[in-house]
């Protein structure tokens, strides 16, 4: 007997260039996705009939930081708004976490992403501290939710890598203890040649243990701030472009036009992945600006011209750098289309694709992820007609469905309106979202 039918969906396929949309039953037998056909003959022990409604590959999460969500005004507010007061007030909270702490907002944070249809996220871990707490519990947490999330773990030196004389040694040690990624932060490092050092340590601590490569590189918005072509240079060398992300790069949206040409085309024989966070960017960077004010993120429409692979992620939620945000990978990819200039319909798609399959491929999760038989069933149902309708409405998923498992489902809002009086009759009903007793 199959698990489970989701009949007469549309399902989104990104075979072309443009997202198009198939109405198709999917069959789910122990996790994975047995059938996908137009008509599906067979029952099911649960079967649903979507409606036309949208299936979808499940969001992903390619960049937070879970140690640090739902922080904010601990202890204090960053007033300023800037990315280094941001550093700062961390690092007077990260002094007071403890196990309990980093496991209980980060488990909160996860469950609220589920809801919204996000089933893979990276995050990183601060391992500039010296117990290492917060990478150890979010690794704990990790393997702890690994039945309807995939979590990968970034050892990411949020005060530099020599900035400190024990950060390199704590950095190591933070892979020994099984960080899927590791990370760096050159220019927050002291100097110009500690900042090239650090991205070449980074390089070789991930060719010497086996992981993935993640830096936070030119978060800032001095066009001086050249690490991309350090991070481009070491992939053209090492030969390990698909594995290596640079994230933000906000920089190269203020670098001059003829050295962005060329440093384009360095980037086109890395291959590296790239991961923009439009709500942070936009919200941290220009700050030192007047006017006219830099849009403070880096060239996503350009990149994605270029063929490269970007991803979106949401960065931060209610802590020291961003004090807003629900987690939603929609609230990001709106905000994406809107200050990368992304408006056109091919454009709108391309913003879904990055909270989605580029996102996967960031992760190098590619195998396990996608709407296709044999696949693990991990898919989500949105109340929209397409992707650009599922931007457009930024609407919570109706249903997700984890490794065959319905883990969360949302009630729409009903709203009615009753305009024959003299006083409106209104009645909203608030959305609700109910856990599957999995989580």
């Amino acid at each position: 007997m199959i698990d489970l039918i989701l009949r007469r969906g549309k399902l989104v396929s990104f075979s072309t260039e443009n997202t198009v949309t198939v109405t198709v039953d999917i069959a789910v037998k122990d996790g994975k996705i047995t059938a996908i056909s137009p008509n599906f003959k067979e029952s099911a022990a649960q079967e649903i009939d979507l409606e036309g409604k949208l299936i979808s590959p499940p969001f992903v999460e390619s960049h937070i930081h879970l140690d640090s969500v739902l922080t904010a005004g601990e202890p204090r507010w960053n007033e300023s708004g800037t990315l280094f007061e941001g550093i700062q007030i961390w690092g007077d909270r990260k002094r007071e976490i403890s196990m309990e702490d980093v496991k209980n907002r980060a488990l909160t944070m996860l469950k609220q992403q589920a809801a919204q249809g996000i089933l893979f996220v990276r995050t990183h871990a601060d391992v500039s501290e010296p117990q290492l707490i917060a990478l150890q519990a979010l690794l704990e947490l990790r393997d702890e939710v690994k039945d309807w999330m995939t979590v990968q773990v970034v050892a990411f030196p949020q005060d530099g890598i020599y900035s400190d004389l024990q950060n390199e040694m704590l950095l190591e040690k933070a892979l020994q203890m099984g960080a899927d990624a590791v990370g760096g932060i050159p220019h927050y490092e002291l100097t110009r040649e500690s900042g090239v050092r650090s991205v070449q340590k980074v390089f070789e601590l991930a060719e010497k243990y086996n992981r993935l490569i993640d830096i936070h590189c030119d978060e800032i918005d001095d066009e001086q701030s050249r690490f991309l072509e350090v991070v481009a240079a070491e992939a053209i060398r090492t030969k390990m472009g698909s594995r290596v992300t640079a994230s933000h790069t906000t920089a190269f949206g203020s670098y001059n036009n003829a050295y962005a040409y060329k440093l384009i085309g360095f980037l086109q024989r890395a291959q590296i992945n790239f991961i923009a966070n439009p709500l942070i960017n936009i919200t941290l960077q220009g700050r030192a600006d007047t006017y006219p004010k830099r849009r403070g993120v880096t060239r996503v429409k350009e990149l994605w011209q270029n063929g490269l692979n970007v991803s979106f992620g949401h960065d931060c939620v209610q802590d020291p750098w961003y004090s807003l945000g629900t987690g939603s990978m929609l609230d990001v990819a709106h905000m994406g289309v809107h200050i990368c200039h992304m408006t056109g319909r091919e454009e709108v798609d391309a913003c879904y694709q990055m909270v989605t399959a580029n996102g996967a491929k960031t992760l190098d999760i590619e195998d396990n992820y996608g709407v296709e038989v044999g696949k693990p069933a991990s898919f989500i149902v949105l109340d929209a007609n397409d992707s650009y309708d599922a931007i457009r409405t930024r609407i919570k998923p109706r249903y997700v469905i984890s490794q065959g498992k319905i883990i969360a489902s949302t009630i729409p809002a009903a709203t009615d309106f009753s305009l024959t009086g003299v006083t409106p009759n209104c009645s909203f009903v608030e959305k609700s979202v109910s856990f599957s007793k999995v989580l």
